[in-house]
């Protein structure tokens, strides 16, 4: 079984977090990738660790 995309994971959560902090994401996965960073990399997966800490499950 193919483990998530974990850009794939925030997006489905995207909608339950408050807005500063989807921005505070969008901004961090926006300067790694321009830096040369991949969807797949750990740090986009600490981004969706971070996020989730803010969804109510």
């Amino acid at each position: 079984m193919e483990e998530a995309n974990p850009m794939d994971e925030i997006l489905k959560i995207s909608g339950q977090l408050p807005t500063v902090v989807l921005e505070d994401i969008n901004k961090r996965i926006g300067d790694w990738l321009a830096m040369g960073g991949n969807y797949t990399d750990s740090y986009i997966e600490q981004q969706l660790r971070f996020a989730r800490r803010f969804v109510k499950e």
